[in-house]
């Protein structure tokens, strides 16, 4: 066994020979990026538009909100334009009548008529009868279901015609469905802007700051939410009356709290990070780093949570004016003509199929598109195939 004195005696008795450089006619550099760097929102965006689901509701959002601003003036009818001698008429549009398919034809079925009537021209036009169907005999007389073409039976002209019906005062029901989901859309986008501003203020001071402002600024939300939302719009439309405002008014009051709380949690998930103490170490102010350094990485769950609470605020419209405290006539909204055509419901279902569809589409559509941004903006995601 050989003793060194020091290090330097040792390094000098190992043979130079057991050393070869490697790489000597090489180049060293890093690995080139195989695809192009792209930023937080391209990222996003990129995986968006990976949840077909997703890119289906934002398509159909986007129909339905064309069909909000343009839809009402597609044809020649007025939102509160009445009919007396046109009520009740089924959906016709020309195109489709004429395809002969069973839809959108203008029928509709005339139940217990007299079979020996059916011959006159005065109570049955030339070419209203489609089919006569169930004949039977009743106290000796010929009874039958006659499926006629109500607009030729109402004397109506071929190019006269109501594409969605029309309901118990003859008004378009087309052109009041568009417009009463132009109404909610608004109320509902108003509202959820709202509850934003005013939720992503009070939640960033209150989790800023914590400790007892956070405490009493939260005790302040739990009183405010547990009021019940029907006394709460009781009230704005005893002080303000019914409209647009006290609607909007009474889902602002309440629903921001969700946001405020929300917004808390990302604040004491983001103030104790290093480069949030670095800012302060630099003297930043605390406005600054609210806004500037704490506040954006909050964006994300703030879209995703503004998108699905926006199906809520159209539910909460639609709901309240079901019951009769929403807009009155002769405004529409969905849920003023779902709570007037649940009254025909049996025999005139067009008038609440329709709007009902439009609902449940918005419903459907943003929940679908909320939960697409929520996985999109998700960080823990980023980058991931």
């Amino acid at each position: 066994m050989v003793f060194y004195e020091n290090d330097k005696e040792k390094y000098d008795a190992i043979s130079k020979d057991l050393f070869r450089l490697v790489q000597k006619d090489e180049e060293i550099h890093d690995v080139e990026f195989k695809t192009k760097p792209i930023g937080f929102f391209m990222d996003v965006w990129l995986r968006f538009v990976k949840n077909k689901a997703s890119v289906v509701a934002a398509v159909i959002i986007m129909i339905i909100a064309f069909f909000a601003v343009f839809g009402p003036g597609m044809n020649e009818f007025r939102f509160d334009e009445q009919h007396t001698d046109r009520i009740n008429m089924p959906p016709k549009v020309p195109f489709i009548a004429k395809m002969d398919i069973g839809i959108f034809d203008g029928g509709f079925t005339l139940e217990n008529r007299k079979y020996d009537n059916l011959n006159d021209p005065s109570k049955y036009p030339e070419g209203s009868v489609l089919a006569i169907r169930n004949p039977r005999l009743v106290s000796g007389e010929r009874i039958v279901d006659v499926e006629v073409d109500y607009y030729k039976y109402m004397g109506m002209e071929d190019d006269e015609c109501f594409w969605f019906g029309s309901d118990y005062l003859g008004r378009d029901i087309w052109t009041r469905m568009w417009r009463g989901a132009r109404i909610s859309l608004i109320i509902a986008i108003v509202s959820v802007c709202c509850n934003v501003v005013i939720g992503v203020v009070y939640g960033s001071i209150s989790g800023y700051y914590g400790g007892k402002v956070d405490m009493v600024m939260m005790r302040i939300t739990e009183i405010i939410n547990a009021f019940p939302r029907i006394v709460i719009v009781t009230l704005f439309i005893m002080v303000a009356g019914t409209g647009m405002f006290s609607i909007i008014m009474s889902l602002v009051i309440k629903d921001w709290v969700n946001t405020a709380r929300m917004v808390r949690s990302q604040f004491y998930r983001f103030k104790g990070r290093e480069y949030v103490l670095a800012a302060r170490t630099l003297g930043v102010r605390d406005m600054a780093l609210i806004f500037r350094h704490i506040l954006p990485n909050s964006i994300g769950p703030i879209i995703t949570s503004s998108m699905i609470a926006i199906p809520s605020a159209i539910f909460a419209e639609s709901f309240l004016a079901y019951i009769g405290l929403g807009l009155q006539a002769p405004e529409p909204s969905i849920g003023v003509m779902l709570s007037q055509g649940q009254k025909v419901l049996l025999h005139y279902p067009s008038q609440v199929v329709f709007p009902a569809i439009v609902i449940s589409l918005l419903m459907i559509s943003f929940n679908l598109f909320g939960n697409g941004l929520r996985d999109a903006f998700d960080p823990t995601l980023r980058g991931a195939e």
